[in-house]
């Protein structure tokens, strides 16, 4: 009977043995929690302060031409959200502590708010009968760029943008009333694991744009930004 009972589990144990090399070899074995879980993806949420790197004073639609004043500041801020999509965690098999993700990010910033003379003031176009009025200057920027991040798999972990694709909006329109800008941004940054997959970051970048409108739209922002991995 001993012997028998032996035989038994010697069998069931051989068996178990067989299923999970079985499992192995088609890659079917459950990964752990936090394999699962550590995908790389994550949404943001950024905000801080923009600087141009020139003011938009001067301008018919910023303030009519200085008429009563100037709107022409170069201090601003920036609020932003995008997402983190995973591409290669180990450089495409090249580094294992280099990951690679696509940004894909949109980005508002208020650069400057002045009571001034516009295209609507009498005094600038002499047939409307509007007077002064806040103007509001504006970019609206949807960028598309990849990420490098380094020391993947611990809690910190720096990164850089080595150049990425703008797409901007300024308000109100250039002289010519042009809104529609494209450019290039470079940027660098760090975050950190808070908890789970709670991350905080801060980042710096620049954004160099083709000046399609007639006007500067070159700018740099700092800030800082939470992520939510998924």
């Amino acid at each position: 009977m001993q012997v028998r009972k032996g035989n038994r589990n010697s069998g069931v144990r051989s068996a178990v043995v067989a299923i999970m090399l079985g499992l192995a070899v088609c890659g079917a074995l459950p990964a752990s929690a936090e394999e699962q879980t550590a995908t790389g993806n994550r949404v943001f949420f950024r905000g801080g302060f923009a600087v141009p790197n020139s003011g938009r004073g001067g301008e018919l639609f910023t303030d009519g031409h200085n008429t009563a004043g100037q709107n022409g500041g170069t201090g601003g801020y920036y609020v932003g959200a995008g997402e983190d999509i995973m591409l290669t965690k180990d450089l495409w098999g090249m580094m294992k502590s280099i990951a690679v993700v696509g940004e894909i990010g949109v980005e508002y910033k208020r650069f400057n708010s002045q009571t001034v003379a516009n295209s609507d003031t009498r005094t600038v176009t002499g047939v409307s009968n509007g007077g002064l009025s806040k103007v509001q200057i504006t970019m609206l920027t949807v960028d598309v760029a990849p990420k490098v991040k380094f020391m993947q798999g611990t809690d910190f972990q720096p990164w850089i943008i080595p150049v990425g694709l703008d797409f901007h909006v300024i308000s109100p329109p250039s002289n010519q009333t042009t809104v529609l800008d494209i450019g290039v941004q470079f940027g660098g940054g760090a975050e950190y694991r808070v908890w789970k997959e709670l991350w905080l970051g801060v980042d710096a970048r620049y954004h160099l744009a083709a000046n399609q409108t007639n006007s500067v739209n070159n700018y740099g922002t700092v800030g800082a930004y939470v992520g939510i991995g998924f």
